[in-house]
């Protein structure tokens, strides 16, 4: 019983060849998250005030609608990838591909939703109509 062979510890590859791309992907996204958070707050600090048509305004600039999208996408997979390690590591049985495929179906159903909303608010308010 080994651990494997000298060169697959030295690359942190495992049995499914995958090595830590799941893990260093996860932390990509958790930095990228740390980011554009902090540009949101930032973002929303220094708007005069919070009023729907103030943020309905600052939405549609493409430089608030773009890192706003990107946001989400990055949100939503980070997310996801959490999710998976937690259902590997407790489901062993068939339930496991249910979990999974439910879990990839909210995940693009949630992102798609969010990001259709945010091209809505900035859309219709470059166009001046009502929401």
């Amino acid at each position: 019983m080994g651990n494997g062979t000298s060169i697959g510890r030295v690359r942190g590859l495992g049995s499914a060849h995958e090595g830590t791309h799941h893990w260093v992907t996860q932390r990509l996204t958790a930095g990228s998250n740390l980011l554009l958070m902090l540009w949101l707050i930032v973002s929303l600090v220094l708007l005069p005030d919070l009023g729907y048509g103030t943020v309905q305004a600052w939405l549609s600039s493409p430089l608030a609608a773009v890192p706003m999208i990107l946001l989400v996408i990055t949100v939503f997979y980070h997310f996801r990838l959490g999710l998976q390690v937690v259902i590997e590591d407790y489901q062993h049985d068939e339930t496991r591909i249910v979990l999974m495929t439910l879990l990839n179906f909210f995940a693009i159903a949630a992102g798609v939703f969010a990001i259709f909303s945010i091209l809505k608010i900035a859309f219709t308010a470059a166009t001046g109509a009502a929401v």
